[in-house]
């Protein structure tokens, strides 16, 4: 078949006749794709001859390797259905907890301050005067100014007051305080 392609073009070259442009472009490019037919057989013979390599390539990776294929596919599958039940079936478990907590009402109308409660506390007068101040929210440097007295005067007699009181912070003993009708 080649040859008779190669015979006809050469015939081509021998005999002259009346052809439009189009067509003596098309002749042309036929004659310079028949010219480099050797190259164009020898590049198509190669990418089969690859292509063939490597479908023969997969097809031996798959055939010694299916088994491991298979439990990867399988151990993904199973992979994912965990991770999708674990997100959408397992609802975390909600615990209840139960706190109790000591509540004291406090009576709206004004109550006298409860004397017998102090005596009983043991709180002194100063100490007494800085719960006061306590409960009106001044810091220590404040009551210490107030007082006109030290610093350490006044967390010394804070100290005091918290273990009178049997609390560890401020606003616990001016909590404290007003439950027992110490301060107002």
């Amino acid at each position: 078949m080649i040859f008779l392609i190669n015979n006809f073009f050469n015939y081509i070259n021998f005999i002259t006749f009346k052809v439009s442009s189009k067509q003596y472009k098309m002749i042309k490019a036929l004659a310079k794709f028949i010219k480099n037919k050797e190259n164009l057989i020898y590049a198509i013979a190669m990418a089969l001859v690859l292509f063939l390599f490597k479908w023969l390539e997969t097809h031996f990776i798959v055939y010694n390797y299916r088994l491991d294929i298979f439990i990867a596919t399988i151990a993904i599958l199973f992979t994912v259905l965990g991770i999708w039940l674990a997100l959408k079936l397992v609802k975390p478990k909600v615990e209840v907890q139960i706190i109790e907590k000591e509540v004291f009402i406090t009576n709206l109308v004004q109550s006298e301050i409860n004397q017998k409660e102090i005596e009983k506390s043991g709180i002194s007068k100063r100490e007494l005067e800085v719960l006061d101040l306590m409960a009106a929210g001044l810091s220590n440097e404040e009551i210490a100014e107030k007082l006109f007295v030290s610093l350490n005067t006044v967390k010394t007699h804070s100290s005091n007051i918290f273990l009178k009181l049997d609390v560890k912070r401020r606003t616990q003993a001016v909590s404290k305080a007003k439950q027992l009708n110490i301060i107002q």
